[in-house]
């Protein structure tokens, strides 16, 4: 699976109708429909797709067409994101209107080539399951595990200093492990 921390972005014109595609992080999504709808007041339509781990790992997804005839927008761009096996991102496409009707087939190819070209022009990266843990530390080895933390690309979420430290971390369960050899297992 892949996914990207950035946003990638395509426009594609068919009869005089323009499609702008952006690819996002899923965390990015409200906050980047928004923008995008203060940018495009005249846009016709603002058409959504994503997919997602929810808290228990499994996928959620789900797509809307935002007044485009049904079927013809939203899940050929969800389509995108299944065929290219894309997680924990999101397609937001927004539709000026040109003046001349597409039709069912002539939408859904309009979405889904933008779509497409959205992440053709992506930094895709692998996507790794993240998981928090908490370990506990004397004080004296404080400094050993920063200087671990941003070797082994852990993120502290949290540091609590009462009797020694307990750190609430979070990274990939390699690199978890990695941390937890060299600190607990001399």
């Amino acid at each position: 699976m892949k996914t990207t921390n950035s946003i990638s972005a395509y426009t594609l014109e068919v009869k005089k109708s323009k499609f702008h595609s952006f690819l996002l992080p899923f965390s990015e999504f409200e906050t980047k429909l928004n923008e995008l709808k203060n940018a495009h007041p005249k846009a016709r339509h603002f058409v959504t797709a994503f997919r997602y781990f929810n808290e228990y790992n499994q996928i959620v997804e789900g797509s809307k067409d935002d007044g485009e005839p049904k079927g013809t927008s939203g899940r050929p761009t969800l389509k995108v994101l299944q065929g290219h096996n894309l997680i924990n991102v999101t397609i937001i496409t927004v539709r000026y209107f040109g003046g001349t009707l597409l039709g069912a087939g002539g939408l859904a190819r309009a979405y889904s080539d933008s779509a497409n070209m959205a992440v053709a022009n992506a930094k895709l990266i692998e996507f790794e399951e993240l998981i928090e843990e908490t370990i506990n530390v004397d004080y004296e080895l404080a400094s050993k595990c920063e200087y671990l933390f941003k070797k082994y690309n852990i993120t502290v979420i949290d540091r609590n200093f009462l009797d020694g430290i307990t750190y609430k971390i979070q990274g990939n369960k390699q690199n978890l492990k990695e941390i937890r050899d060299v600190l607990f297992n001399q």
